[in-house]
């Protein structure tokens, strides 16, 4: 029973029982008082190098892959814009993107039964390992939201930990999908669980089938960080992900970042966007 009760006696350490309504208000005055200050090229350009280039279609074949990669090598005609931090695919094109990336980004794989994490532990460490052998630098799991609603956090929490054990050197990314959370006590509590259990960011979703990111909860993603770093001196990233499309929208969230956990959060090892779309943006921006 001790055993069990680990969880939540180091829960009651932490400030869960959080109000929505004080989370949205605190957002508001962030984004009403500091995000155009942020609205600046030197800014646009700081987030482009965060990006984390995504391709997660059940379309993507060996060849979209490749092109996708040749994309991201020919950046480096573009002069004074740093490339994005890394590409992210599934597993089984890691070794395409190894193949074919000539230029220093990170690969980044999703695994662990990506996007919904129903299947078996066995299962999830199986492609974690598999993902790392084939060249992936990060891995980009999803939380068992199943355990979670159950308030079953010894699984739930014994998973990742193995998960975390299998990426050896590799950077563990939890997405928490906190469109299926809702509730700003969900979306902390999971993150401390996350975090407890050996993440390395906390992300906000799959941008599959729920609400992506939305302010609020990367707001309360990045409070469960601040709150973890003064406790324990450990220091995790956050990711936002999910239907950031905009240059506008990736401003907001890094204001947030920036007001919630300070000036040495805004570079790649501890802040990403995951998006398809953005960079494209982001660099007609920049242009403009």
């Amino acid at each position: 029973m001790a055993e069990i009760n680990k969880y939540t006696d180091t829960l009651k350490k932490y400030k869960t029982d959080i109000k929505d309504a004080d989370v949205t208000k605190a957002v508001n005055e962030i984004i009403s008082k500091k995000v155009a200050q942020n609205e600046n090229k030197e800014v646009y350009k700081r987030i482009y190098s965060c990006i984390d280039l995504t391709s997660l279609n059940a379309t993507d074949t060996r060849e979209d892959i490749w092109k996708f990669t040749e994309k991201i090598n020919n950046h480096d005609g573009i002069s004074d814009v740093p490339n994005v931090a890394a590409i992210c695919v599934y597993p089984n094109f890691v070794e395409t993107v190894k193949e074919a990336l000539t230029t220093d980004i990170k690969i980044a794989s999703v695994a662990g039964g990506f996007p919904s994490s129903q299947t078996f532990t066995e299962v999830k460490i199986a492609e974690t390992a598999l993902a790392i052998a084939s060249g992936a630098d990060e891995i980009d799991i999803v939380l068992n939201l199943g355990y979670f609603l159950d308030e079953n956090y010894e699984e739930l929490s014994e998973e990742i930990d193995e998960i975390k054990h299998t990426c050896r050197d590799a950077k563990l990314k939890v997405i928490l999908e906190t469109g299926a959370l809702k509730s700003a006590k969900n979306i902390k509590t999971a993150s401390l669980l996350a975090l407890y259990s050996g993440a390395d960011f906390i992300k906000t979703s799959t941008g599959k089938g729920y609400e992506g990111a939305t302010p609020e909860a990367v707001y309360t993603i990045c409070t469960a960080l601040k709150e973890y770093t003064a406790k324990t001196g450990i220091k995790a990233g956050v990711k936002i992900s999910g239907g950031v499309s905009t240059t506008h929208d990736a401003v907001i969230y890094y204001t947030i970042v920036k007001e919630v956990l300070g000036d040495e959060y805004l570079n790649n090892e501890y802040f990403r966007i995951g998006a398809s779309r953005l960079a494209d943006e982001i660099l007609k921006s920049i242009g403009e």
